[in-house]
């Protein structure tokens, strides 16, 4: 059946998500157009396609243990030189975020992966391109802010063409009332 290259993160919702893709665009990124705005739980990650019911089942588990939180994007950072990326910061959030990325790429689960620097959750504005235009994008978002409540979040997959498309959404199992659901995780940040 072959290999897949899947990836798990939180959408930035509209109108920040758009605003932020075409930003990124016209910094000159080539890939803005392909790549949802998001803040990364999983970097792409290589599986074989028969191993995607396993990986929901675990996504959906990791979902439902968790409960929704305040996200809030504010400023701009980079991880020059190291890597050659600026960034909008997650101010609030974070430890929600880191929460939710390491239940995912948990070792009893079936998406274990070694990240290549320590997790940083944040929304990526430029990568890989001139040095110019990655210091205009860290200037000219230094005072973009956003909030909102995350849901939840969700499972793409990079096609052929370099495009990631979302094949599932992951709510948080968190009731009308905001009472977690049964069997929730009580070593969430947020249930502490």
């Amino acid at each position: 059946m072959g290999t897949v290259t899947l990836g798990v993160s939180i959408a930035v919702p509209e109108p920040y998500g758009s605003l932020l893709q075409e930003r990124r665009a016209g910094f000159g990124d080539p890939a803005a157009h392909g790549i949802p705005t998001h803040i990364t739980l999983l970097p792409p990650h290589e599986v074989q396609r028969e191993c995607l019911p396993e990986i929901e089942a675990h996504l959906a588990s990791v979902a439902a243990a968790g409960r929704a939180f305040e996200l809030r994007l504010e400023g701009t950072g980079t991880f020059r030189p190291l890597s050659p990326v600026v960034f909008v910061k997650v101010r609030r959030g974070a430890g929600d975020c880191a929460w939710l990325q390491q239940r995912v790429r948990d070792e009893a689960g079936p998406l274990v992966r070694e990240l290549q620097f320590p997790y940083h959750p944040h929304v990526t504005v430029a990568h890989g391109i001139s040095e110019e235009a990655m210091d205009l994008a860290h200037e000219s978002l230094a005072q973009f802010s956003a909030s909102w409540t995350c849901g939840g979040f969700a499972l793409y997959e990079q096609g052929a063409d370099g495009v990631w498309r979302k094949l599932r959404e992951y709510p948080f199992g968190v009731g009308a009332l905001g009472v977690p659901a049964q069997g929730a995780s009580l070593d969430h940040p947020s249930l502490r």
